[in-house]
Order: structure tokens, then sequence, then C-alpha cells
């Protein structure tokens, strides 16, 4: 329980270090986005634990106690409640970083709003199937309660995709600059 507490309270340190790993790798106008990105993992993260443990934890609790009849009496341990709740809070958690992720692979240019709306399907398709796998209790009520919230967040993804991410032509220099002169700007600036 420490352990998981420790994570999420440092998540803002964690988020950072994991960005500061990654910018020397960029080009200078990539770096503008370390504080945003720093503070929306952070506050999609805790959003996340906390939407797993006030809105999923409870039902999912419920269908495994639920098991009692006259022969069978449920008697969770402590080690299993505390396994239920951290497996949900740390899965929820990560599940929540979805639109960060996005955005992030936009700025790289690997995906954009287009290829977004066009694997919609797909992209529905598996969030059910990460659903299942993730929620520790087999019922489809849980499995929709985490389903459900992956296909709001990728949904919130195209939209900030479409605003965020790269734009082909006109961000970086202006009108009727390529992406490709605006890199070979950045080196001529002494960035390789």
């Amino acid at each position: 329980m420490a352990l998981v507490a420790g994570v999420v309270l440092a998540s803002p340190v964690l988020f950072w270090q994991f960005w500061r790993f990654v910018a020397p790798g960029l080009y200078r106008h990539e770096k503008k986005v370390i504080l945003p990105f720093v503070v929306f993992s952070t506050l999609f993260f805790l959003g996340g634990a906390a939407f797993g443990y006030s809105v999923v934890f409870p039902p999912a609790f419920r269908f495994l106690v639920g098991y009692s009849t006259d022969y069978l009496t449920p008697m969770p341990a402590v080690n299993e409640y505390f396994s239920l709740a951290i497996r949900l809070l740390i899965a929820f958690g990560v599940v929540f970083e979805l639109p960060i992720l996005m955005v992030f692979l936009a700025k790289i240019g690997l995906v954009d709003s287009a290829f977004l709306r066009r694997n919609r399907k797909y992209a529905v398709l598996l969030n059910f199937v990460i659903a299942a796998i993730l929620t520790p209790t087999p019922d489809v009520v849980n499995q929709l309660l985490m389903a459900v919230p992956l296909v709001v967040l990728y949904e919130i993804s195209v939209v900030a995709v479409y605003f965020f991410g790269r734009r082909r032509f006109t961000e970086f220099t202006g009108a009727g600059t390529s992406v490709a002169d605006s890199a070979a700007a950045d080196v001529d600036d002494g960035r390789q």
C-alpha cells in the first residue's frame, strides 16, 4: 500500500523524469510542451485513479462479496481488498493517460485526427478487449465501467489531436513552409 501511495503522490515527479528522458531527442519547438505534459499527465492519472476507486471499485467489490450463500460466507482478507484496490487504481490511472499518449504521438507525427477518426471502429473493439483483460472481476458491469470511459477518452483524444497535434504546413514557420523545411531550419540553428 505504501508503494502505491508513493507512486500516486510522486506521479508529477515520475512524469517529469519521463519527459526529461525523452526531451533531449526532440527539437526546440517540441520541448515547449514539457510543463503542460507534466501537469496534464498528473491530472489524468489522478483522475483515473479516483474514477477507478470511487466508481468502479464499489460494484467490483460487491460482485466479489455477492457469492455468499447459507454455507458460504465471504471473508475477504485485507490483503485481497488492497490487491483489488491497487489493481483498479493503477489500471485506471494508466488508462486515463490515453489522450496524453495520443497527443504525444500526434506531435511526433505518427498519428493525426483523420487517422484516429478513420480507425474508430477498431479502437472501440480494442477498448473492449483491453477492458476485458484489465478488469479484475469477470462480470459485464465492471468491464463496461472500464470500456465506456476508454471509448470516451478515445473521442477526447481525437479532439485533442485535432487541436494540439502537429500541423502539416503552417504551424512552425508560416504559410507555405513544410515540416521538412522547418526541421532543416532547426538543424541550421545548431540542432541535430
